[in-house]
């Protein structure tokens, strides 16, 4: 555990001296605050005419039949719940952002800078330098994750209806933060370090990584399309498997972590 916690530090030290990777998590996260708040807010506030205005009055019989309790924010409170809800999906795609670019950058940086090949001819073994490799890219995520859910939920205090904001404490968003984010954000970063190990070049590993957006992505065109409804249950499955893909991912990294391949055929 020591040189877990010693090679963990080191890794925290050289990403707060590049805070530069940290830039498209930042652009990624900007950009899934502002799209719900500019559908549920200041488009309606443009025209002067509100979302219950709009005659989707099926999207908030819709919240009603899940939540009955968001019957007292109305129907211009209800469809608010339902578009921040949709968007849920879309701040899961921040700390995946973040998980990538980190986990291409610990190990191809290392490469480039030509501080891998002592790193491995040290007496740590491949569990511990990933263990270390990928808490130093989990943990920026999971912080990530925490502080765009927690301004998300601040914007909707402030902004939505009142009310509004409470209703999205319940149990299907929160396993999205939870759950799904969380797991989806590992799975991208293993990736990302399982193809940097195999390339020079950290935009490689980053555009392997970036295939675990695609289903997110997949996910919120349906939902708002109105053709599946991503409820706690399937959420929960899709968490069973991220985890064993994790589980997968974690595996191959230990087998393409072969010391000698590495300091000699991949440089």
């Amino acid at each position: 555990m020591s040189r877990i916690r010693a090679l963990l530090a080191k890794e925290l030290a050289d990403l707060r001296q590049n805070p530069g990777v940290f830039v498209p998590a930042i652009f990624t996260s900007c950009v899934a605050l502002a799209l719900p708040f500019i559908v549920a807010i200041v488009v309606p506030a443009m025209f002067g005419e509100g979302l219950a205005d709009s005659g989707d009055v099926e999207l908030a019989r819709e919240v009603y039949r899940t939540r009955p309790a968001a019957r007292a924010l109305g129907v211009e409170g209800a469809i608010q719940v339902w578009v921040f809800e949709r968007f849920l999906v879309m701040l899961a795609m921040s700390p995946v952002a973040v998980s990538m670019s980190v986990a291409a950058y610990s190990v191809i940086g290392e490469k480039q800078a030509r501080t891998l090949e002592p790193l491995l001819a040290t007496p740590i073994t491949t569990v511990e330098l990933l263990a270390a490799k990928v808490l130093a890219s989990f943990l920026p995520a999971l912080a990530l994750a925490a502080a765009v859910f927690g301004c998300y939920l601040l914007g909707i205090q402030l902004f939505a209806r009142p009310g509004v904001a409470r209703t999205l404490i319940a149990p299907q968003p929160l396993a999205i933060m939870l759950l799904l984010t969380p797991l989806a954000a590992l799975a991208s970063l293993q990736l990302a370090v399982c193809a940097s190990a195999r390339a020079n070049d950290a935009r490689s590993a980053q555009q392997i990584a970036s295939l675990i957006l695609l289903p997110l992505a997949g996910l919120l065109v349906l939902q708002l399309m109105g053709a599946f409804d991503l409820t706690t249950p399937p959420v929960i499955a899709m968490a069973i498997g991220l985890a064993a893909l994790n589980a997968a991912l974690m595996w191959i990294a230990v087998v393409v972590f072969d010391r000698e391949s590495i300091l000699t055929r991949w440089k």
